[in-house]
């Protein structure tokens, strides 16, 4: 009769890298300074480093943030997301050139 090995306790250093410190990074919940959606977006984007898109998910980004942009209630939510459909299109006339 054989049995499964004994697998060793899990630990945080056994989790891959992605992810890691998120909450750290995009701190949310009451009595933080991101409680809203659009300060969490905002804390998120400025963690950002650069990494390979394709140009056909910021089209995409850009068509619904400006739909969001367009019909938020939230200032804050509209200007978040008004600057980030500058940057996508900053990022996709960088790709073209």
């Amino acid at each position: 009769m054989t049995s499964a090995p004994v697998q060793p306790p899990f630990r945080d250093r056994d989790r891959p890298a992605l992810g890691r410190g998120v909450s750290t990074l995009i701190p949310s919940g009451p009595g933080t300074a991101v409680d809203s959606a659009a300060d969490r977006a905002r804390a998120a984007l400025a963690g950002v480093r650069t990494v390979p898109v394709h140009v056909g998910v910021l089209e995409a980004a850009v068509v619904l943030l400006e739909e969001r942009a367009r019909i938020s209630d939230d200032a804050t939510e509209r200007a978040a997301a008004a600057a980030t459909v500058a940057k996508l299109r900053e990022a996709m006339d960088a790709a073209a050139s």
